[in-house]
């Protein structure tokens, strides 16, 4: 992952700025632990970059300005309001740091597909199609069955009068999904569907979609002279071309784990304070960077030789990284604060408080994309006082409507409890679950309970009986 992401940092150099906006989402996406292979691989090949002795947030040391270097915004915007100030760094309140590191069983990928499904608003039939496509879904990211044969599978499922066209629409709705180029049916399919989510007037994007669209078999052999003939375009222009498709992922699936376990480091901490619940930056996630004083202090304003643009270039590159890396935490804290302070009944009581919350919920106040939520919410974890948790944990589906709508988070917490504390001799059967849950308020089917209870991995009322 990190080396794709150093390729694009590199694109950037020639098409002005908004590959560097590909950069700012590419780091985005990035758990801590990539991030920081990330920014390792930027400390050894850039010369303008330095490691401070202190973690905590990136800043950009003092450094002559100059005219070429106007062309860095005040702002870097991937959305529709994703401002790169980040005015509110977590210091800690003092003492010893508690211990943020610990063992994490990692995601599959059919458990985002599904995390993502549960938050979209489909009805029940669309829900049933999706299970299906997504357990089609191979490790790589592509749909490994033709979706004709899905279709006449669910047909023989009792699921009358699916047409093949009612399959194609719920497709294009998932592949909108995270990552980026899921549910592609060939590597073409996939390429495009990331070059379709690259920001409209983007220079050469136009070329790549039809380099892709009509001669991809070409750039697979290497076949330039076709390439070039065809595509009316002169040799830089055909190499950049190129450089922007090989940007893109042929396995956007790959980066999940298959379920080993590995090491997760909290992006964010919430701490109670006298003011009420307050969620800051973990100044120990990253290192701290800044600009090489020494080096940039050598740039001369109108000199064009090859050493004085070398040291341009590279100050300039190591801009943009500190700009994206400034425009990440700012996303995240923002999105973090938002999401805990919809759910800071699950900080004072537990997860049998946790209020029903949906991507749309967030994007809405925020002023973002779907999409970028999912990005902001996805392996990045955050340091409560009842554990670390990935931030995608507090989302869950509603049940029931109006006032008594309730969390399915925090209905699978109750019944859990009510498991825990039944007779050993007379374990609660479904339907007494549902009678119990009723006297509390929630009003959930039968068969939603078995669901999951299923899903928790606890045995039926007569196994738990013999269990025991």
């Amino acid at each position: 992952m990190a080396m794709k992401a150093s390729l694009q940092l590199r694109v950037g150099t020639q098409l002005t700025m908004t590959p560097q906006l590909q950069q700012a989402i590419g780091l985005l996406q990035l758990s801590t632990l990539d991030l920081r292979q990330e920014i390792q691989q930027a400390l050894e090949a850039n010369p303008m970059l330095e490691l401070e002795d202190d973690f905590g947030e990136q800043a950009v040391g003092e450094t002559p300005e100059d005219d070429w270097a106007d062309e860095i915004p005040d702002e870097l915007s991937v959305d529709s309001d994703w401002s790169d100030t980040f005015q509110d760094a977590g210091t800690g309140t003092g003492g010893e740091a508690p211990d943020f590191e610990r063992q994490a069983g990692g995601q599959s990928l059919q458990s985002h597909l599904a995390w993502q499904l549960a938050m979209s608003e489909l009805d029940e039939r669309e829900s049933r199609i999706a299970e299906s496509l997504i357990d089609a879904v191979n490790p790589d990211g592509y749909l490994d069955q033709p979706l004709e044969e899905i279709r006449q599978g669910l047909r023989a499922q009792g699921l009358e009068g699916l047409t093949s066209r009612e399959m194609e629409a719920l497709l294009l709705r998932l592949q909108r999904f995270e990552p980026t180029g899921v549910f592609a049916r060939d590597l073409r399919e996939c390429l495009l569907l990331q070059l379709a989510a690259l920001p409209e007037g983007m220079p050469l994007l136009p070329q790549a979609r039809r380099l892709v669209r009509q001669f991809l078999e070409a750039l697979a052999g290497d076949d330039r002279r076709l390439l070039k003939r065809r595509q009316g375009l002169d040799d830089a222009t055909l190499d950049r071309v190129i450089a922007l498709i090989r940007g893109l992922d042929p396995r956007p699936g790959s980066a999940f784990s298959s379920g080993d376990s590995d090491y997760v480091i909290p992006d964010l901490v919430v701490r109670h304070t006298p003011g009420g619940w307050r969620v800051e930056l973990n100044p120990e996630a990253l290192p701290r960077l800044r600009i090489q004083p020494d080096y940039a202090a050598l740039i001369r304003r109108a000199d064009k030789s090859e050493d004085n643009q070398f040291l341009k270039d590279h100050l300039q590159e190591a801009r943009w990284l500190l700009k994206s890396l400034s425009s990440r935490n700012d996303t995240l804290l923002r999105v973090g604060r938002e999401v805990m302070s919809r759910q800071r009944d699950f900080l004072e009581r537990g997860e049998e408080a946790m209020k029903p919350l949906v991507l749309a919920d967030i994007a809405q106040v925020v002023e973002m994309h779907e999409s970028t939520i999912s990005r902001v919410t996805t392996q990045k974890f955050i340091h409560t006082p009842r554990g670390v948790f990935e931030l995608k944990y507090f989302f869950s589906s509603q049940v029931g409507g109006g006032e008594d709508a309730h969390s399915s988070t925090a209905i699978r917490a109750r019944i859990r409890k009510l498991i825990q504390d039944e007779p050993p001799r007379k374990p609660l059967s479904d339907s007494k679950l549902v009678e119990r849950l009723a006297e509390e308020g929630i009003e959930v089917a039968r068969r939603t309970v078995a669901k999951y209870r299923e899903a928790m991995q606890i045995p039926s009322s007569s196994q738990r009986k013999r269990l025991r």
